[in-house]
């Protein structure tokens, strides 16, 4: 396969209750994010604090510009907090490099994009496969078509990205997301490109496989709808959390 000089941080977990007992997987504390901005701090996420228990589902709300995207993206280490720490299964992502937090990434988080992030030169098989074979991981082609099967897509593994609907790059994305068996998924707006009816095709896909891999599942989006099956709710606005309520 052709994975050389490629850098990657995904994978998928497990879920045997509805999660709002167990350990925290995800712990936010005090974040802030502050960006220069014409000689003058612009400031996107303030003192945002919130914990995730392993199993459960959470959705991250608001509208344009309230910081959803800053703030998963500091969440899963990819951005680092002008104020404020994140720990991922209770290491601290302040305390490591940017290798380190690839490797906590590859090895406890996986990630579903609005755009794809599929690997144009690679088939849908092999793009499902890249988590594992840049771990070093043998004897995934099996695991793969498995996760390909699950979601529909058994007999288009040798297509390429460019030979996909938008909704078939998207349940490939899903599969790949979920190959390494994180822990901890980060959703972030997953049918923000695709029409009602691909959506709705996308979310069951999305929560299937996440319900069967009781992976802990933390999700951005727009969508109301959506957010409303996710376990709780966190809203922000003007980037400051202002409700946060956890449905039963």
């Amino acid at each position: 396969m052709r994975f050389s000089k490629l850098r990657f941080a995904l994978r998928a977990p497990t879920w045997k209750d509805n999660g709002m007992n167990a350990a925290p997987i995800l712990e936010v504390e005090q974040l802030g994010r502050s960006y220069p901005s014409a000689g003058h701090a612009l400031t996107v996420l303030k003192e945002i604090s919130f914990s995730v228990a392993a199993g459960s589902s959470c959705s991250i709300v608001g509208p344009s510009g309230s910081g959803k995207t800053t703030l998963l993206g500091l969440c899963a280490g990819l951005d680092q907090p002008t104020t404020g720490t994140v720990k991922i299964d209770g290491e601290s992502l302040a305390a490591l490099n940017e290798d380190q937090r690839a490797a906590l990434r590859n090895r406890l988080v996986g990630f579903v994009f609005q755009n794809y992030q599929l690997l144009p030169t690679l088939t849908a098989l092999e793009n499902v496969m890249v988590p594992v074979e840049l771990r070093g991981g043998r004897q995934v082609r099996s695991a793969a078509e498995e996760l390909l099967e699950r979601v529909g897509l058994r007999d288009r593994g040798h297509h390429y990205p460019s030979q996909l609907s938008g909704g078939e790059q998207q349940r490939v994305a899903v599969a790949r997301a979920f190959i390494n068996k994180p822990k901890l998924l980060f959703a972030d707006e997953p049918t923000g490109n695709l029409d009602d009816e691909t959506s709705s095709r996308i979310v069951d896909t999305l929560f299937n496989l996440n319900h069967h891999s009781g992976t802990t599942l933390v999700l951005v989006t727009h969508n109301l709808e959506l957010a409303e099956r996710t376990q709780r709710i966190i809203r922000l606005r003007g980037g400051s959390m202002i409700s946060d309520v956890t449905r039963t």
